[in-house]
């Protein structure tokens, strides 16, 4: 089964990181723009067994790019496999219909547990996929992912990050910490899209 392998890190100096990214690649990152809806059973089942259900509804481009086109994928994440880069078995299905889908998901008894936006640009450092990710109310981070621990170790070090400290929470535990936090179950976690 595939597994996805990746580190998270806050981004605390953006400058820097986009300059040091512009020294590694050559190419334009990919502009995405995301709407993940994580759902879950009424008593949290999967939140209880550090697992996610997603929809996620991605706009590849920028709408002034003639090849910007839709995707919408539901992804399930497995529990977390011990180590300090996070690590699980993840499985992936792109849908033609992201309404469908939802209501298919729902049909199989899990509700909608949280929507949020987010806009990422994704590069290629080497074998990995570096995504710099800006949400709501949580700020900027960077994720690297990448077939092994040691490429994924590897790049962010190129990227001048060694001495960071990993993220080890997930978007939407972020997001509902957030929330709980703040006590406003109507938070805005709509992103201006580009």
């Amino acid at each position: 089964m595939p597994q996805e392998i990746e580190v998270k890190l806050r981004v605390n100096d953006p400058a820097a990181l986009d300059a040091r990214l512009a020294e590694l690649t050559s190419e334009p990152p990919l502009e995405l723009f995301e709407i993940n809806t994580y759902f879950d059973t009424p008593e949290g089942v999967l939140r209880d067994s550090n697992q996610g259900l997603r929809l996620r509804v991605e706009r590849r481009g920028l709408p002034s790019d003639p090849n910007c086109h839709t995707v919408n994928i539901i992804t399930h994440k497995g529990p977390r496999l011990p180590g300090a880069v996070k690590s699980r078995v993840e499985t992936e299905i792109e849908v033609d219909d992201a309404a469908a889908a939802r209501d298919l998901i729902n049909a199989l008894g899990y509700i909608d547990a949280l929507t949020f936006q987010k806009r990422r640009r994704r590069y290629e450092v080497e074998d990995c996929h570096v995504e710099v990710d800006t949400l709501p109310v949580i700020g900027r981070f960077v994720e690297v992912e990448g077939p092994t621990e040691d490429s994924v170790l590897r790049v962010r070090d190129l990227l001048g990050l060694r001495n960071e400290p990993l993220v080890q929470n997930s978007y939407v535990t972020m997001l509902a910490d957030h929330i709980a936090t703040h006590g406003d179950a109507d938070v805005d976690l709509t992103i201006a899209a580009e």
